[in-house]
């Protein structure tokens, strides 16, 4: 799918979470702290109570290029047994939504999917449960690297993953940079 395919299927999917969250739906009373703040984070197993809130969190409308939205992603682990899932929660409020795609027979281990909601960036969140991933991924059988990829574009998640120690390997894959974290 092409970013602007991804764009446009995301802005569908966006306008369906904002009319849920204007009737009230996914409202949080009292926002999650900061991780500065002492706020925690933990990665959950989405349920039937959660999945509906978990597809209402959203990236904001000019990161919509850059992942794809909770809803297809749900959509698409349900074909592919490879696929593990969690919601990001901070101080028990739902903030965002991770999926790797878990090969232990290669063993390969690739995040598929990252996001925080719009309304929760920049609070740490993002870098706290990326922490939790790479610490799951550690633990799982021949783990020896985590792959990610990005769109190359601006205000995309390159510096995010950067920062974290991932480094490009070179291989553009339906153009995205391929990047790897030794572990």
């Amino acid at each position: 799918m092409t970013p602007e395919e991804l764009h446009r299927e995301a802005d569908g999917i966006a306008a369906w979470a904002d009319a849920r969250r204007a009737a009230g739906e996914g409202t949080v009373t009292t926002p999650p702290r900061a991780v500065r703040d002492g706020g925690t984070v933990d990665l959950r197993e989405v349920t039937g109570e959660t999945v509906r809130a978990v597809s209402l969190l959203q990236v904001a409308p000019d990161q919509h290029g850059f992942v794809a939205p909770n809803a297809v992603s749900f959509a698409e682990a349900m074909f592919q047994p490879k696929a593990w899932f969690r919601a990001v929660v901070a101080d028990d409020v739902l903030v965002g939504f991770v999926m790797l795609s878990v090969d232990e027979a290669e063993p390969e281990y690739y995040l598929w999917r990252f996001m925080i909601d719009a309304r929760y960036q920049g609070q740490g969140y993002g870098r706290a449960a990326l922490g939790l991933v790479i610490d799951h991924v550690r633990t799982l059988p021949g783990a020896t690297e985590l792959l990610v990829s990005w769109v190359p574009a601006p205000g995309g998640p390159e510096p995010f993953y950067r920062a974290a120690g991932f480094e490009p390997t070179g291989e553009v894959d339906e153009g995205e940079v391929v990047a790897r974290l030794r572990l």
